[in-house]
């Protein structure tokens, strides 16, 4: 029977409304007061305009390496999307869980707190830790105010376990990502003396072309990974925007895009071919790249003995693998230089969508590894 302990907590988190462009800070106070009551201790790091915080817990004794669970509390919008029920408030149907971030990933969260909460009433030999972050559906960019302080005063964990949705299954890696913002500039004029002008819209044209360009010779040419959907490296242009009306030519446009690189290639090289491709553009001098956001990709070797007795502590083995999304895991590694895998309830298939949700059979089966985790710790 599914843990009605997690599943009551997991209805609690939905009510937050932890929407990445709003705080956090209700849900994790809760978090704080739950943990609070069984004197496990928390530390919370607050962003510069105290609205949004970090949580880390710890039980158990902390001079020696022991596991860290990690988390993130924030969610993607709900707005233009066709939800059958209201998606901050659970709704319990056909063993399933509806609301938004059932599985991306309060599901993941609530368990992790119900483990916590066990494992504080149980002798500890090696401690288990929890860190839920903030902003991490727009960049990763909460969990990088309480690295540092992580990096300082912890003792290296044995393993990091991020808990995305990966149907309980262990992902050893994923891809990085860049995310660049092109500012193309150009001259305003009146569009029926157009060839006077510089069109902004057309530098961006020339940009978009040369992304594809290096699309292409990325596909033919670089090193592949099989065990990707997509084997390689990829360029995505996600947004463009410019021009103030049809007669006049824009002076500015504005593309958004990102590289998504497997761990045989290096984002830095990939750009460099776009500025290459640029060089032979006569927009060169208009077109004006910032690399506004990156995280690492992540790539943990199977070889490692932790991450193989993780593999026994699941109810059926399944293939090491990696995963097409970015998760924390590969700062935490940079950060804190230890294994990490990807291992979490819930289908990233229902992620981001309308109707989003979690089976409680996925939850059971996190529950349970989470106990015999603690059973390893003592």
């Amino acid at each position: 029977m599914p843990n009605t302990a997690s599943t009551a907590l997991l209805k609690q988190l939905i009510a937050f409304d932890t929407t990445s462009y709003k705080s956090n800070l209700e849900l994790i106070q809760f978090v704080q007061q739950q943990f609070e009551a069984y004197d496990i201790v928390v530390q919370l790091t607050l962003n510069e305009q105290g609205n949004k915080a970090c949580l880390f817990a710890s039980v158990g004794p902390q001079d020696v390496a022991g596991i860290l669970l990690s988390a993130h509390s924030d969610v993607v919008p709900v707005d233009g999307q066709d939800w059958q029920s209201p998606p901050f408030i659970a709704v319990e149907k056909d063993q399933q869980i509806y609301g938004r971030g059932t599985a991306d990933m309060k599901g993941f969260i609530a368990c992790a707190m119900w483990a916590m909460i066990c494992a504080s009433q149980q002798g500890l030999k090696r401690p288990l830790h929890l860190c839920i972050s903030y902003d991490e559906e727009i960049g990763c960019i909460g969990v990088r105010d309480i690295l540092p302080q992580l990096a300082e005063f912890l003792v290296t964990p044995l393993i990091c376990i991020v808990g995305e949705p990966t149907s309980m299954q262990i992902a050893l890696g994923h891809k990085g990502k860049s995310v660049f913002k092109a500012i193309c500039t150009g001259q305003e004029g009146h569009s029926a003396l157009a060839p006077h002008f510089s069109n902004a819209i057309h530098a961006a044209n020339a940009l978009i072309n040369a992304v594809i360009q290096v699309q292409q010779e990325v596909t033919q040419d670089h090193p592949t990974d099989l065990d990707y959907d997509i084997p390689y490296t990829t360029l995505h242009i996600g947004k463009i925007y410019g021009g103030q009306a049809l007669n006049i030519v824009p002076n500015e446009c504005i593309v958004d895009y990102e590289i998504r690189n497997i761990a045989q290639d290096n984002h830095q090289h990939i750009q460099q071919k776009i500025y290459t491709s640029l060089n032979n553009s006569r927009f060169e001098k208009y077109i004006h790249i910032h690399e506004v956001n990156r995280y690492p990709g992540l790539s943990t070797a199977h070889t490692i003995d932790i991450v193989q007795h993780m593999q026994t502590l699941l109810p059926t083995y399944t293939p090491l693998g990696k995963i097409s999304f970015g998760t924390e895991g590969g700062l935490f590694f940079e950060s804190l230089d230890c294994p990490v895998i990807v291992c979490g309830p819930g289908s990233i298939d229902v992620a981001h969508k309308p109707n989003e949700y979690i089976s409680l059979s996925q939850l059971q089966q996190c529950d349970i590894f989470l106990d015999k985790m603690i059973h390893f710790l003592q």
